[in-house]
C-alpha cells in the first residue's frame, strides 16, 4: 500500500478516493476516527491519507491527485469581450454574444 493524499479536510480526502475510484484504482481512507488524538499527536499526523491497495497503482494515482488538486481555479480578472462588453472573471462565455473567452 502507498500513501497518495492526505489533507486536513475528509471531504477533499473523500472526493480523491472517489476520483481514484472512478478510474478503477482500489483505495482507503486511514485516519477517519484520528481526529480525537489531536494535541497529544501532531496534528499533521490525524489527518485522513487515501491510500492505494496495489502498489502498480501509484503512479497512474498520483497523475489523477496532482491533477485534481492543481486544477486551474476560474480567474477573477475581468475581460473585454470583442463586442465591447465587460465580463467578470469567472465567466468564459460573454453574456451579450456568446463569445468564449480568448484565453480558454
Amino acid at each position: 500500500m502507498e500513501k497518495v493524499y492526505s489533507s486536513e479536510n475528509l471531504i477533499m480526502a473523500g472526493h480523491v478516493k472517489s476520483l481514484l475510484e472512478c478510474s478503477g484504482i482500489a483505495c482507503m481512507i486511514k485516519n477517519l476516527n484520528l481526529s480525537s488524538g489531536i494535541g497529544e499527536l501532531p496534528p499533521v499526523e490525524c489527518w485522513p491519507e487515501v491510500w492505494v491497495i496495489n502498489d502498480e497503482d501509484y503512479d497512474e494515482a498520483m497523475e489523477i491527485v496532482n491533477a485534481a488538486i492543481t486544477d486551474e481555479q476560474p480567474s477573477n480578472t475581468w475581460w473585454t469581450c470583442a463586442c465591447g462588453e465587460t465580463i467578470e472573471g469567472q465567466f468564459t462565455t460573454c453574456w451579450l454574444c456568446g463569445t468564449e473567452r480568448p484565453d480558454r
